[in-house]
């Protein structure tokens, strides 16, 4: 069980219909995209080619910043505002894609790269799945 699955079986009021499960996952995809983007724009960095990764590394830190932001509000249960919260799964499944897309496009030569565009791709999945679920 992760943390955020802990916190939310803890949360002391009703989610409103809200699957504990799907937003606790979509929570974990989140915070671990975030961070495999952090990881991947620091390799960039570090790589000969880092000239020709430029595009990579902006995308990777946007997603990165966009996914913290929605792993955060995913975490914020008083005073729910389903417009806000769908507005911002859009966004970040928006942002995963555009960063899969890119990393995909090196991953054949960087292995940093291979496993962020996996990440982004678990995470705009979760998004999507509980706009799904949102109604």
């Amino acid at each position: 069980m992760t943390v955020a699955s802990q916190m939310l079986d803890a949360y002391p009021a009703d989610l409103g219909g809200i699957d504990k499960q799907q937003l606790a996952e979509c929570i974990d995809a989140c915070f671990e995209c975030a961070q495999a983007c952090t990881a991947c724009a620091d390799a960039c960095l570090s790589e000969e080619m880092v000239a020709e990764l430029g595009k990579c590394i902006r995308t990777d830190l946007d997603c990165a910043d966009v996914c913290e932001a929605t792993g955060r509000v995913l975490s914020r249960h008083t005073g729910y505002d389903a417009t806000l919260t769908r507005s911002v799964l859009e966004a970040c499944a928006a942002a995963c894609k555009a960063c899969g897309d890119e990393c995909e496009r090196h991953a054949g030569m960087h292995e940093h790269c291979r496993i962020c565009a996996e990440a982004c791709r678990r995470c705009e999945t979760a998004c999507r799945e509980l706009i799904a679920s949102l109604g």
